[in-house]
């Protein structure tokens, strides 16, 4: 695996790792580690992904999945809808715009101040509180609704922590939708083209991704979990899977993320969303 935001533009602040690859690294580093590089990421984040994504667009993935197309919230006029990750606000902005009533919840205050830009830029606020998503700022059965689009799930080494805590803010009934990265992709070098098509690991190597500064420090950490882990994750929490999708990349989308390329979008899923409801 690579850091989400590819090659960094000149904006983007973040260390250069002295070593990339794969180790343990606990909760609280994690934590620590990716606050700081998203904070230090935001400004060349957006400048690099800014029109793809838009400024209140609910775009679920690198390859263009959008909820005005594929209706996976259904009609949320009327509801309090929580993003868990958000951002710059971006899902939030939107849901606000189709009438809910919307939070969103981000680790990172540089990301946080970012979406204040864009409130200020669009004229629509979408409300955002700096937390921890295993420490969610949210009374008990507070959400009709929680989504999170590639939002701190990847990013966190208990997510059994996180998906509680998002089914104690829910009401009974609610739904929760999500997106990460689909965990085939663990199993294949993060390069976008024809080298990224030729697996070099085990797909149940569950070893996190971490890239370290010169004194070992972690600056940066992704957790790797299973479809099965997943599964299981949501049901120990309470949730019940309701549906999967796995997006195709289109024909019309010929940007290159990362490890995400057209190359590699039309041979293997790089996006998994779980579409899940609270039993």
């Amino acid at each position: 695996m690579t850091s989400v935001t590819g090659d960094h533009p000149a904006a983007d602040r973040t260390p250069e790792p002295a070593e990339a690859g794969y180790s343990p690294v606990d909760a609280e580093r994690t934590v620590r580690a990716n606050r700081a590089w998203w904070d230090a990421a935001s400004a060349g984040y957006l400048a690099e992904h800014g029109d793809f994504l838009g400024d209140a667009r609910l775009v679920w993935c690198p390859e263009g999945l959008d909820e005005d197309d594929v209706h996976l919230l259904g009609d949320v006029a009327g509801l309090r809808v929580l993003e868990v990750g958000c951002g710059a606000g971006q899902g939030t902005r939107w849901a606000t715009a189709h009438g809910a009533t919307a939070v969103g919840v981000d680790l990172s205050a540089g990301m946080l101040a970012r979406g204040r830009e864009l409130d200020a830029g669009t004229g629509l606020r979408a409300p955002a509180v700096q937390a921890d998503a295993g420490r969610l700022p949210v009374a008990d059965g507070w959400a009709d609704l929680a989504f999170s689009a590639y939002g701190a799930l990847p990013f966190v080494a208990d997510v059994g922590a996180v998906l509680a805590e998002v089914a104690r803010v829910l009401r009974p009934g609610a739904r929760w939708v999500f997106s990460v990265t689909h965990p085939v992709r663990w199993a294949f070098p993060d390069d976008p083209g024809p080298g990224g098509l030729v697996a070099d690991r085990s797909y149940f190597d569950r070893t996190p991704y971490v890239e370290r500064g010169t004194g070992g420090e972690v600056l940066y950490a992704e957790h790797h979990r299973t479809l099965g882990d997943w599964v299981r994750a949501l049901s120990g929490a309470g949730f019940v899977l309701t549906d999967l999708v796995e997006p195709e990349w289109p024909d019309s989308n010929r940007q290159v993320w990362g490890g995400w390329s057209p190359t590699r979008g039309r041979v293997l899923p790089g996006t998994v969303v779980f579409g899940c409801r609270l039993g």
